[in-house]
């Protein structure tokens, strides 16, 4: 699967490249996002199996441009909302299936997010989101 952003990051850093003589120092975008010292990617998904399947399909396309994910987020996360509705339990069921594709089959560092009554906006409570 092709990805337009990568692609022109990717055409941009091969012409800067072409274009610049020898001895020349540069840094391009695409330069800056396989430096894993400078750039830490995070792919977010949900926990439903469309979702992961698109982030996997994502992660081989950074891959094949030599950008290593540095973690998965599986945000929303009926399962880990400890939910009380029989509804809301009956889909809350099928996020561990996909939680444990990510966890065995996609990443090595990955967090789970539940789902929220507030969104975490503000430094405050990404800090407070940070320490569960």
């Amino acid at each position: 699967m092709a990805n337009p952003p990568l692609d022109a990051t990717g055409a941009y850093h091969r012409e800067v490249a072409r274009n610049m003589g020898e001895g020349v120092h540069f840094l391009t975008p695409m330069m800056q996002l396989r430096d894993n010292e400078r750039t830490k990617v995070l792919i977010v998904t949900l926990a439903e199996t469309t979702p992961v399947w698109e982030a996997a399909d994502l992660q081989a396309d950074l891959r094949r441009a030599g950008i290593e994910p540095w973690a998965w987020i599986i945000n929303n996360s009926l399962a880990f909302a400890h939910p009380t509705s029989p509804l809301l339990q009956q889909r809350a069921a099928n996020d561990p299936a996909q939680i444990e594709a990510v966890s065995t089959r996609q990443a090595t560092r990955w967090a789970v997010v539940p789902l929220m009554a507030e969104e975490p906006v503000g430094v405050e409570r990404l800090r407070q989101l940070a320490r569960h």
